[in-house]
């Protein structure tokens, strides 16, 4: 036995975790980020000062941001491994529960450890603790439970080893993965207890790829081999299974188009003859063009978002959907056939099927892979022009093409929200996967820099470019000392148009003439705020390009440089010169006051379809 505190004892057992997937094996945990304060710094505060190399230690300035930067860690690491987080009571735990909404519906692991209030109730209540009178079993940590794919409370010392490997299971799990919360009162933190030895061992999770049932596999078959003009909706699952090869070979062996949504962007590179990039309300024109007139949908590793199907509005009302998926809640989606299973495992099947690729197998018509390269040629040229707009104040566009030279082949662009993740799904041309990161599951303000430090721990041997918008800056900045301080260099991208462009446009669409979406002070004159100004006090080093020109010198400076770098641009908020995708979204729009706006909406909305028809 080994006599430890509870705080001791899940720092000791985080240290042995490792995940294994094709006989790659990893510590599952790079690290834990903690802000302290009287509900943790005993307890977890204690045994990380401990805790050495085996779990390092990393000081956040906000409790929201290190959620973010672990599920940016888990992210760039193909959910493989993750990190670690541990506030205090009250209000250091509530600060946590957007980042944890954003990793459970991202799909992201994430471990938190919030601090609760004394679990013997000697003298409550304690400082920040919230009192219900229905019951003293509750705290602000209840708060994580909707938002958690796994939720624990730790009252008394035997609870924790069914509660850690619990934990675990769900962490490492594809299919449940998602924020994991266990909260620790902080005396039961502080308490000794004897362990058993074996808690303590390195412990290897196997993550799994499963195989296609093969009833399933054959009736996919029959679908995809009947399709004239077949498109494959790449998502997120791709980039995590790693099956971009297999993908490709599948693709090529049916020559089959494909599309991606924001979390499989790069399932195929730029320039690929069967990439026809972007689908959906942020999608590329071709690619769009493409789903309205697919027979057959091959959702691989997708959720079908909302901008994925334009609001239900893009694909034919007649389409069906054969989905790859590892968990059987998104194979379901749409109607679709489902094959429930690993991205890389199904697509190798698939692509082994004679009947699908074998010399008698009919594969859609060169017509319909000529229509793609034709479309993506057109798309591709409407990109150039945008790319190479040059004016004062400078374009999002040009901006995002000057990011994509610099980024080369081994960069990695982060960002989240604002009108640029829309931009870059459409716009930017990706060399393959792991190169683009945005986080438009939760779309969060504040999640960029936060997020490009977790990208830059996971993968020290890439470039990340943050680009982040004034608004999502002044959300979270003060990540840019953790970067700073911590040694992780990051170009930040910071795009100044004094206010909110994407929803100022969204507003004027709805009828709500952009109320409250530029920075003005009451009188309507601009704000004396300097962003740059406050990016140099935070310790980074600041550039301020206004020209194209200058703008490519900044950030060939930028990346040279051993530090974080901000530079900083200036843009235009009324300036819209993005191609269209013409593809709709549906908010929703007042039904009185803005009568023209509503009825462009009711226009768009019988649009929508249910796709309820069986697959087959």
């Amino acid at each position: 036995m080994i006599r430890l505190t509870v705080a001791q004892a899940v720092v000791r057992f985080l240290a042995a975790q490792w995940s294994e997937r094709d006989g790659e094996e990893r510590r599952f945990f790079g690290g834990c980020f903690g802000i302290f304060g009287h509900g943790n710094v005993a307890g977890l505060g204690q045994a990380l000062a401990t805790a050495g190399d085996d779990l390092p230690y990393y000081l956040a300035r906000n409790e929201q941001a290190m959620v973010h930067t672990a599920a940016a860690y888990a992210r760039a690491a193909d959910r493989l491994a993750t990190l670690a987080c541990t506030t205090s009571i009250g209000p250091g735990a509530t600060n946590m529960i957007t980042g944890a909404a954003g990793a459970t519906i991202n799909r992201l692991p994430v471990l938190l450890l919030p601090g609760d209030v004394f679990s013997t109730r000697a003298a409550n209540p304690v400082l920040q603790e919230l009192e219900d009178p229905r019951s003293y079993d509750i705290s602000v940590n209840d708060c994580f439970k909707p938002v958690s794919r796994y939720w624990d409370r730790i009252n008394r010392p035997e609870q924790l080893p069914s509660a850690l490997t619990a934990a675990m299971r769900v962490l490492t799990d594809p299919v449940e993965t998602g924020a994991v919360t266990l909260a620790l009162p902080q005396d039961v933190q502080a308490e000794a207890y004897d362990w058993p030895e074996e808690l303590f061992a390195r412990r290897v999770w196997h993550v799994p790829r499963p195989r296609p049932e093969r009833a399933a596999l054959a009736r996919a078959a029959e679908v995809i081999g009947s399709a004239a003009r077949p498109l494959i909706v790449s998502g997120g699952g791709t980039i995590y299974s790693r099956a971009t090869a297999e993908l490709a070979a599948f693709a090529e062996a049916r020559g089959i188009p494909v599309a991606e949504t924001q979390a499989g962007k790069g399932s195929l590179p730029h320039g690929h003859p069967l990439a026809v990039g972007a689908v959906g309300a942020t999608g590329t024109t071709a690619a769009n063009a493409l789903a309205r007139e697919a027979d057959v949908i091959i959702g691989i590793g997708t959720r079908y978002s909302d901008f994925t199907t334009a609001s239900r509005s893009l694909f034919a009302a007649d389409a069906r959907f054969v989905n790859v998926n590892v968990a059987a809640f998104d194979a379901a989606k749409l109607s679709g056939l489902q094959l429930v299973a690993d991205a890389r495992e199904c697509l190798t099947e698939l692509t082994g099927l004679t009947e699908l690729t074998g010399p008698a197998a009919r594969r859609s018509g060169d017509a319909w892979t000529a229509r793609a390269a034709a479309l993506s040629r057109d798309w591709d040229a409407q990109v150039d022009r945008a790319y190479a707009i040059d004016g004062s104040p400078l374009s999002q566009a040009a901006i995002i093409g000057a990011v994509n030279a610099a980024a080369g082949q081994d960069g990695v662009v982060v960002c989240a929200a604002g009108s640029m993740p829309g931009d870059l799904h459409k716009l930017w041309r990706p060399s393959g996967p792991g190169g683009y990161h945005v986080e438009y599951g939760n779309s969060c303000m504040g999640y960029e820099i936060a997020g490009g430090v977790g990208v830059k721990l996971a993968a020290p041997e890439r470039e990340v470019f943050v680009l982040v918008g004034d608004g999502s800056y002044l959300m979270m900045a003060q990540e840019l000392v953790t970067a700073v301080a911590e040694g992780v260099k990051l170009v930040v991208v910071l795009v100044d148009n004094s206010g909110f462009a994407s929803i100022g446009r969204l507003s004027e669409s709805v009828g709500a003439r952009r109320l409250g979406t530029s920075y003005r002070s009451r009188t309507g004159g601009p704000l004396p705020v300097d962003l740059a100004a406050n990016a140099a006090s935070l310790g980074a080093a600041v550039l301020r390009p206004e020209s194209l020109a200058d703008l490519r010198k900044a950030l060939e400076e930028a990346r040279s440089s051993d530090g974080t770098t901000v530079v900083h641009v200036r843009t235009d908020p009324m300036a819209d010169d993005v191609p269209s995708s013409q593809a709709w979204w549906d908010v929703p729009v007042a039904g009185v006051g803005a009568p023209a706006e509503r009825a462009a909406y009711e226009e768009a909305k019988r649009s929508q379809r249910a796709h309820l028809s069986p697959p087959s």
